[in-house]
């Protein structure tokens, strides 16, 4: 077994390992700090979050750094605050023994001029964010044109932020002939095209394989009908009494109001988005480490960057935008070799998506059900009943006890321990005694969340104008300022599209539509008379005889429309609101007025 000093690390950095308790290097540092160390190269490393990459960097860095000259000499990019702020700590522990060895972290939300005097006074090692690094330098506040060693940490991440023109513009600033060492968890385009502008045949580490997901996670899913979302994480918290997670949700909207709706229900729970100041995002973050937060919910940009052991669950309340986000969402739990949940939370329309991510981390998903009443009551009570039997006795209370057991008096054991668990107990009896089945047989025909009061719509435009179902969704849920469980069983074909929504937003659906258009072209929303099966969307023909579809101009070469909020919209003024008189209505010819 491969110890540090096998590595080739010298005695400073020996005794510091020793301090911090380290025995054994990880995957990712056995393979890439001998090889940082023994010669000048670049180097692109592929590894999962929690596998150790800051040391696989760290330790080599510091060893190469000559300490005696004032000269910044290496730079580190990450993409977020906190994962700066962390990696500068732990550089500073690694290099405890190093005298002279100055390390500097640059990021938002800080002054700028102190941050300025920092690098002025010298500083061998900077760690910065990109955007304030990009600032820096504009101003003349921070020279890099002689650094020697330039880390860019989850560079995927970085560049999901957006920083892929603060990064180039940052490098363009550097010397040609520096040592990039990049370390990621995928390796999307954007960071193979970085590797390919930047660097020099890097030697590739790949820890596992690339773009895939740690093998200590395991991955489930419950199908529960879109409604019904929150009880499912609700009840998943419940069945797991001591759980310590990170609940993904798209929007900053949803992080905000699932965040309030679990503080309301007496959950320690708290969101974490983009809206948040940075003093109010640091409490946030530091309550989340201390364990007083149990369930942090967070947007995927909020939550980048966070390195918090321990995480024992993540919960996708929401599938991401992008499949290759899953695995940085996954990546939370399951670390430094301990074992981890990724729970999904899906309606039975997204079940196929979970298909296309199996075949990106190349696992499988497990279908579980949503426990039901009875089974998170039991489940909590002996969780009750284990946490009594482990408490340690504190004997303070032994002076009170003759009054307590005078208090007691006539109680025989049995009836005591009712009590006890009666009053521990009462509400996790009084909200699921009557609890229903939330989960959704997948091979049903019909979203059984919305069987009845539903309205399916018909709209004249597919996968021709670039949507496919998701996007189409998202552009519907946003243009009518509606939930994302309240636009549902969208069905896309080449020229048209179905949809539903609850009955009651039908009017504010037509409304809508009533006026809009497309390049020139109406868009016509209608009420649709049938379901709008797959095994007929390909036969279904206008009213009048004419051909399927819309006008065939235009979605040549136009590609995904690029559409924007109703006061500065593409579409404007055009047709009426209708419904259809037939099972596949079009966009033309005659049609029945809606009575």
């Amino acid at each position: 077994m491969t110890n540090f000093k096998d590595l080739g690390l010298n005695e400073a950095l020996l005794r510091a390992v020793a301090d911090m308790g380290f025995e054994t290097p990880s995957e990712v540092q056995e393979k890439t700090i001998p090889i940082l160390l023994s010669k000048e190269t670049d180097m692109v490393s592929l590894a999962q979050t929690g596998t150790g990459k800051t040391a696989a960097f760290g330790f080599p860095l510091i060893q190469k750094i000559n300490a005696s000259s004032r000269t910044t000499q290496g730079l580190i990019l990450s993409p977020t605050r906190e994962l700066c702020l962390q990696i500068t700590n732990e550089l500073k522990n690694y290099s405890k023994y190093v005298s002279g060895l100055n390390i500097v972290a640059i990021y938002g939300g800080a002054s700028i001029n102190d941050q300025a005097r920092d690098i002025k006074r010298g500083a061998q090692i900077i760690v910065a964010t990109p955007g304030r690094m990009k600032d820096m330098i504009s101003r003349g506040m921070i020279d890099i044109s002689k650094i020697e060693y330039c880390i860019l940490d989850e560079a995927d991440e970085m560049l999901n932020m957006g920083f892929y023109e603060d990064i180039t513009d940052i490098l363009s600033h550097s010397p040609k002939d520096k040592s990039t060492w990049l370390f990621s968890a995928t390796m999307p385009k954007e960071v193979s095209n970085i590797a390919k502008k930047f660097m020099n045949t890097p030697v590739e580490i790949t820890v596992g394989t690339k773009n895939t997901g740690t093998k200590n996670v395991t991955h489930e899913y419950y199908t529960v009908n879109a409604r019904d979302r929150y009880q499912a994480l609700r009840r998943l918290s419940d069945a797991n009494p001591d759980i310590f997670s990170v609940v993904f949700c798209r929007t900053k909207r949803d992080t905000q109001k699932v965040a309030e709706n679990l503080i309301e229900d007496g959950y320690n729970a708290a969101a974490l988005h983009g809206d948040l100041s940075q003093n109010q995002r640091d409490l946030v973050m530091k309550s989340f480490r201390n364990r007083q937060i149990q369930m942090l919910v967070a947007t995927d940009v909020a939550a980048r960057g966070i390195d918090v052991d321990d995480i024992t669950h993540v919960i996708n309340y929401q599938l991401p935008d992008e499949i290759e986000i899953y695995t940085h969402r996954s990546g939370r739990t399951g670390r430094a070799g301990k074992n981890g949940v990724s729970m999904t939370i899906v309606s039975k329309s997204e079940v196929r998506k979970l298909r296309s991510i199996e075949k990106i981390i190349q696992q499988k998903f497990i279908s579980k059900e949503i426990p039901n009443g009875m089974g998170i009551c039991e489940i909590q009570l002996f969780h009750l009943a284990n946490s009594i039997k482990n408490t340690e006795i504190n004997h303070d209370i032994d002076a009170y006890l003759p009054n307590i057991e005078e208090v007691l008096e006539g109680l025989s054991k049995e009836d005591l321990i009712k009590k006890v668990f009666s009053v521990e107990f009462s509400r996790f009896f009084s909200r699921y005694k009557n609890a229903k089945d939330l989960n959704v047989n997948e091979g049903s025909s019909r979203d059984d969340a919305h069987n009845e009061d539903t309205t399916r719509y018909f709209l004249n435009v597919g996968s021709k104008d670039g949507f496919d179902w998701m996007s189409l969704k998202d552009f519907l849920r946003d243009l009518l300022s509606l939930g994302k469980d309240d636009v549902y069983r969208v069905d896309v074909k080449d020229s048209f599209s179905f949809f539903n929504t609850d009955a009651k937003h039908q009017e504010l659906v037509l409304g809508i539509f009533e006026d809009f258009k497309l390049e020139g072209r109406n868009v016509n929303v209608e009420v649709s008379k049938d379901g709008g099966g797959k095994d007929r969307g390909n036969r279904r023909r206008r009213d009048d005889g004419g051909k399927r579809g819309r006008n065939n101009d235009f979605s040549k070469g136009k590609g995904k429309p690029d559409f924007k909020s109703k006061n500065n919209s593409k579409f404007a003024g055009g047709g009426k609101r209708r419904s259809s008189d037939s099972s596949a209505p079009g966009t033309g010819g005659r049609r029945r007025r809606r009575s």
